[in-house]
C-alpha cells in the first residue's frame, strides 16, 4: 500500500465495513474483502508504532517547552518580587529617611525659637542695663548740673568759689 498516515487507513478501514453488503438474516454482520482489511489492519499496526513514538515526541517537546516556559514563568516572578521588595525596601528608607528630617526641621525650628528667646530675654536685659546706667549717668549729670549752678549763683552773689561747692560725680571733691 502507499504511504498512508494511520487515520486515513482507519477512515479506509470504517468505510470498506460501511460499505459491506449485510448477511441475509444477520442485521448486525457484513461481508467484507478478507485480504484487504487485513492488509489494512497489518499497516495500521505497522505505522501504529511510528505514529505513537511520534505522539509521544511531540508530547515530550512539549512538556520540555510547557516546563521551560514555566522556569521562565518562575524566573521572572522570583524577579519581579525581588524588585517589589527592593521597591518596598527604599520606599521604607526614604519613608523613614522623611520622617527623621521632618523631626530634625522641628528640633532646629524649636531651638531656634528658643535661642531667639534666650537673644531677646539677653537685648531686653542689656538694654534695661544700659537704660539703668544712662538714666544713673543722667542724674549725676543733672545734680552736677544742679550743684555747678548753686555754686555759680553763689560766686555771682559773693560766696564760695565754685570748686568748693562741685564735687567730682563719684563723690570726691574737686577742689
Amino acid at each position: 500500500m502507499e504511504n498512508k498516515e494511520v487515520l486515513e487507513l482507519l477512515e479506509m478501514l470504517t468505510a470498506m465495513v460501511t460499505e459491506a453488503w449485510g448477511v441475509p438474516l444477520g442485521n448486525d454482520r457484513c461481508i467484507i474483502e478478507r485480504d484487504k482489511a487485513l492488509s489494512l489492519l497489518s499497516e495500521i499496526k505497522a505505522r501504529l508504532p511510528g505514529e505513537v513514538a511520534e505522539a509521544r515526541r511531540i508530547v515530550g517537546v512539549r512538556d520540555e517547552y510547557v516546563g521551560g516556559a514555566r522556569e521562565e514563568a518562575e524566573a521572572m516572578l522570583k524577579s519581579a518580587q525581588a524588585r517589589a521588595q527592593e521597591l518596598i525596601s527604599e520606599q521604607a528608607v526614604v519613608r523613614a529617611a522623611e520622617e527623621r528630617s521632618h523631626e530634625i526641621l522641628a528640633a532646629a525650628e524649636k531651638r531656634t525659637r528658643e535661642l531667639y528667646r534666650i537673644a531677646n530675654a539677653y537685648v531686653d536685659q542689656l538694654l534695661t542695663k544700659t537704660d539703668e546706667t544712662i538714666s544713673a549717668s543722667l542724674m549725676r549729670v543733672r545734680d552736677t548740673r544742679d550743684a555747678f549752678r548753686t555754686a555759680a549763683a553763689g560766686i555771682a552773689g559773693g560766696g564760695k568759689p565754685v570748686e568748693s561747692q562741685v564735687q567730682r560725680i563719684d563723690g570726691e571733691d574737686m577742689g
